[in-house]
């Protein structure tokens, strides 16, 4: 006990405590520790002391690496080399806790450490030593896993480790022997590479013995997962082992145990994640993940079949459990065939065994997740009548209660036009369930199959939206039963689903519909807010309370305010939850429940643990203050304040991410809620935001996050405008920057040392190009960033621009990605609009690029280019005239490509004609304009660019009010071109009505419909779409 104490001081309070002990009680500390180790011959208290030795030892270290305790050192070189095996122990076993023990001087010491390894690697009297040798190498490598000359020189031991670890099964006394694969393998697969064959056979060899405990067996499965993971090219390369892998990891997921009471039981007993049907289930979707659907996909086939056709449930369930499984890792190659896949599965709905029932609702539930809008758009009436079927099976309930959840897989990615024609059945089937279980609730207490319901129930109305209507009278009275009588604990969770389903229907009908039960449902929620004393932290009806009151704001928008003071404190409260954080060791480890934390390691032997009980809770109440001050603006300012302090230091919570991103998101929306407040609380408030939201930024590990935070700050700045940020914060985004543009740069060139690696191949690139989009993403936040600043503070920001400079002129460089030109070139289009002349002077950075682009063979190069030339007629045209001829005849070049019309070529396309348009208008003088207006004419109508289309069809009317005779025609005989344009153009809402644009051209048409005959005959050579659209523009706007 006293060396667990000792410990523990070390660990928490050494820099406090250690400098007030006097000298010679320190020196005695020193020397008794050391003797304590030689002297005890208790083995697990010896190991005690070894632990407050090696603990004391790292806290002896410096900042400066040295090591404030030399004998220590010394000591492990004697007892390593001692006769006596424990002492050989000791010294290992306090190499493995601090492997970083020698600080400064380990490249000194390296060949006599690498000595000390190898020898009680094969000390082959003693395997306990040989089992601390594994761990000691283990822990070396992995401290020094960024070394790649330490890696390299300890290399040769791995023969010794892998012996080691073989070593360690046969005795069957220590799994954390085996666990230095798994850690070898999740932080530096690399070092195993020479010796991989012998390391998956040894794996391979283990999962197929039966006789060991299953425990041992998923521990060798987690190793050949984890390579998977994190080197799945190199595992490829060695692909003779995945046929027999695979059969294994199946084999494991037929491991289940006949339960008479399972598909009818009421309570869901927690998946046991120790199971062999669960590991081997988690084990075939990471492979098929990490190892990728060409590797994994046939091998998962050739075994499919057979087990489909066994006799034995097990297998049949095993089967479509890891068609389950592999749809995410395999989407790719599975997409090809998902309609044999959806035919191989229809059948197993009415499989005699209701496991396989289960089973198969599962694969479907999952299907349609994984493979999203296309299962529902070409497998619709398969999917929802073979569903709907199951969920007659009342005489299972969880079989049941399953058809309902895959309902919901289904419905949640559906586009509303594919589920309307089946809301008839689907909402039938529901009212009749959910009566019955009803009734059931009342007769017999169960719920399971109720709570389903109602959760699919609140899918469906989400995606159906305003077709939920006819249906809302149906089930309202019902829903609101439920949360008036549903008040004992264990009906809590379908109280809160209840509540979530009420508002979820509500906000799809809208509030013209939900207004009639709208003041009932409200004082239900309230009654239930205001007895919340009574209910327990860990009650589910408090999140889905939370939610509905989010949407409930939505819904009634700004009457909401007034239930503010009575609903925001319980979200106040969740957005404040304050996990439970702890440093631990290994042996910590083992004492906390691995279901309530979460482990992240920290080097030498230290993990940083999390309580995770209310994370989701947390970052739930986030996203509903997110929507409260977007909904509200000015109606939530009294509470800017507190939300403001509770959600700037959310910036760096790293335990959550959606928490993180719902604080980014909020900032923005709470300038607009305090600017009612006045200048001087807006300026105090942004004073407190702006430091932490850069530094945010600045320490953000995740890319999506950082792309949020990114854009965060951007609109901030929008809404702040010029000076927000002064000198000093200026000065700190700048360098931000020029960080984040830096690490841009050296992200590609890794990126292409990665295509030179043995072990590179197509799946490779495919994640290279993932990564890439990634570093993509946050460059176009870059250009957000950027586009603010030129909003906001004009020419006023080009010294601060010049900063940064040459790294936008090396992004438009020629050989560089594609993505980089285009982001490049939206970053010069910006300091063109809001600098104009000014821009004149970098010309030589950016005009010989962007003139080149304009025919660029990637469609977002030319719209880019293509844009910044309208812009630059628009504002700065008489800086630029010149240029003009030879850019339209480009511009006309690109326009007039036979594929310029083709889908993806659209928004490039007219954003070309946009910048003729925009030309021709502003800089008439500078082109030949009669010429150009036949060809521009031919190009119209447009529709694909909203924002584009509004300056196209704006010089449109310039041209016909001015009765152009080139638009006009001879006689007018372009009229019908003109009204199938305008047509067009408010068919596919390109132009809105009530727009100023919008209701010029309504006054042509007016003009036009003046001619009598004429109009008619124009109107006739009209299609019945574009008749029906003129039509409707024309009442839209009558008495506008």
């Amino acid at each position: 006990m006293a060396a667990v104490l000792l410990r523990r001081l070390f660990t928490s309070s050494f820099e406090e405590v250690w400098p007030e002990v006097p000298p010679e009680i320190q020196a005695a500390v020193k020397e008794q520790l050391l003797l304590a180790v030689q002297q005890e011959i208790s083995p697990s208290v010896r190991k005690k002391i070894c632990d407050a030795t090696a603990e004391f030892a790292r806290s002896m270290l410096d900042d400066n690496g040295s090591n404030q305790w030399p004998e220590v050192l010394k000591f492990l070189f004697d007892c390593a080399s001692a006769e006596e095996p424990a002492l050989k122990e000791s010294a290992l076993h306090i190499l493995s806790v601090v492997p970083g023990i020698f600080g400064n001087q380990q490249n000194h010491y390296l060949d006599v450490i690498k000595q000390m390894l190898n020898q009680s690697l094969h000390d082959q009297n003693n395997p306990q030593v040989r089992f601390e040798a594994v761990k000691a190498t283990t822990s070396f490598v992995l401290t020094n896993e960024k070394e790649e000359n330490v890696l390299k020189h300890f290399r040769d031991l791995l023969p010794g480790v892998i012996q080691g670890v073989s070593d360690s099964i046969q005795y069957q006394s220590d799994d954390a022997i085996l666990k230095c694969f798994i850690d070898l393998a999740e932080n530096t697969p690399k070092f195993l590479r020479s010796e991989l064959e012998t390391v998956m056979a040894l794996c391979i060899k283990i999962l197929g013995d039966s006789t060991l405990a299953d425990s041992w067996r998923h521990l060798s499965l987690e190793v050949f997962v984890t390579l998977s993971e994190t080197a799945p090219a190199m595992v490829r390369k060695f692909g003779k082992f995945i046929p027999i892998l695979v059969p294994q990891v199946l084999a494991l997921m037929v491991d289940l145990e006949e339960d008479e009471d399972w598909a009818t039981s009421d309570e869901v007993d927690d998946e046991d994640n120790d199971s062999n049907a669960i590991a081997g289930e988690s084990a075939l979707d990471r492979l098929a993940c990490g190892l990728g659907g060409k590797t994994m996909l046939p091998h998962i086939i050739a075994n499919i079949p057979q087990m489909l056709a066994s006799s034995d449930w097990r297998y049949r369930h095993a089967a479509l459990m890891a068609i389950s499984a592999c749809g995410e890792g395999c989407h790719k190659q599975m997409e090809q065939m998902l309609g044999n896949i959806i035919d191989a599965v229809m059948p197993f709905l009415q499989d005699s065994h209701p496991r396989v029932r289960y089973a198969a609702c599962n694969a479907l539930g999952q299907l349609s997740t994984d493979f999203a809008q296309s299962l529902q758009k070409k497998f619709h009436e398969k999917v929802v009548s073979g569903l709907l079927m199951v969920m007659d099976d009342a005489a299972h309930p969880r079989v049941q209660a399953h058809a309902g959840a895959a309902l919901v897989n289904f419905s949640e990615d559906c586009p509303k036009g594919i589920l309307s024609p089946y809301l008839d059945a689907i909402i039938g089937k529901l009212e009749q369930v959910l009566l019955s279980k009803i009734n059931e609730l009342s007769q017999k207490g169960s719920k399971l199959v109720l709570e389903q319901v109602v959760t699919t129930l609140a899918s469906v109305a989400d995606t159906a939206e305003e077709k939920f209507l006819k249906y809302y009278d149906a089930f309202m009275p019902c829903l609101k039963y439920i949360v008036q009588n549903a008040l004992s604990l264990e009906l809590r969770m379908l109280r809160g689903k209840t509540i979530e389903c009420i508002s979820l229907i509500g906000l799809a009908v809208g509030k013209a519909k939900f207004m009639q039960d709208c003041s009932e449902v409200m004082q239900l929620l309230l009654k239930t807010q205001t007895d919340k004393e009574e209910m327990a932290e860990d009650d589910p009806q408090m999140s889905y309370m939370i939610s509905a009151w989010a949407r409930m704001c939505k819904i009634l928008g700004k009457e909401f305010e007034q239930y503010l003071p009575m609903v925001m404190g319980p979200v106040l409260k969740a957005a404040n939850i304050k996990p439970e954080v702890a440093v631990v060791d290994q042996e910590d480890m083992q004492t906390m429940d691995d279901a309530d934390w979460q482990f992240v390691t920290l080097g030498d032997q230290q993990s940083f643990g999390i309580r995770t009980a209310g994370l989701d809770e947390k970052a739930t109440a986030c996203q509903m203050l997110v929507c409260y001050a977007r909904e509200l603006k000015e109606g939530f300012a009294e509470y800017t304040q507190e939300v403001v302090q509770i959600m700037v230091p959310l910036l760096k919570f790293y335990f959550h991410d959606e928490v993180r991103v719902a604080a980014a998101e909020c900032l923005p929306f709470l300038i607009d809620c305090a600017r009612i407040k006045g200048e001087q609380y807006l300026a105090e408030m942004w004073q407190y935001i702006c430091p932490n939201l850069l530094k945010a930024v600045e320490l953000e590990p995740e890319k999506d996050i950082l792309a949020e935070m990114m854009h965060s700050l951007a609109k901030c700045i929008e809404k702040l405008g010029k000076g927000c940020l002064g000198d000093q914060y200026m000065s700190d985004l700048i360098k931000i920057l020029d960080k984040l543009l830096n690490v841009h740069f050296d992200r590609q060139v890794q990126r292409q040392e990665q295509r030179k690696d043995e072990d590179y191949d197509d799946v490779v690139e495919e994640s290279l190009l993932d990564e890439d989009d990634a570093d993509v993403y946050v460059l176009s936040k870059v250009s957000d960033i950027i586009h603010a600043l030129f909003g906001t503070h004009g020419e006023a920001f080009l010294p601060v621009f010049d900063q940064l400079l040459t790294h936008f002129v090396k992004l438009l460089g020629a050989e560089r990605p594609w993505p980089d030109r285009q982001w490049a070139l939206c970053i010069w289009d910006d300091l063109i609009e809001h600098t104009g002349p000014h821009s004149l002077k970098y010309q030589e950075y950016f005009m010989p690029m962007m003139v080149q682009s304009i025919c660029d063979k990637q469609g977002e190069v030319r719209q880019a280019s293509s844009y910044g030339f309208g812009i630059m007629a628009q504002y700065a045209g008489e800086t630029y005239a010149h240029m003009f001829k030879d850019v339209v005849s480009l511009l006309i070049k690109a326009i007039e490509d036979p594929t310029s019309r083709e889908v993806d070529n659209l928004s490039p396309t007219e954003n070309a004609i946009s910048a003729v348009t925009k030309i021709c208008k502003h800089c008439s003088s500078s082109v030949d304009v009669n010429d150009i207006l036949p060809k521009w004419l031919s190009w119209l109508p447009v529709w694909e660019d909203e924002e584009e289309a509004v300056h196209v069809y704006s010089y449109f009317c310039d041209l016909i009010e001015a009765n152009h005779p080139l638009i006009l025609g001879q006689n007018n005989s372009n009229l019908p071109r003109i009204l199938s344009i305008m047509a067009t153009a408010f068919q596919k809402e390109a132009v809105d009505t009530d727009s100023d644009v919008g209701k010029r051209m309504v006054n042509i048409i007016r003009q036009i419909q003046t001619t009598g005959d004429m109009f008619q005959a124009c109107l006739s050579q009209l299609s019945a779409e574009e008749q029906q659209a003129l039509n409707q523009a024309l009442v839209t706007t009558v008495g506008s």
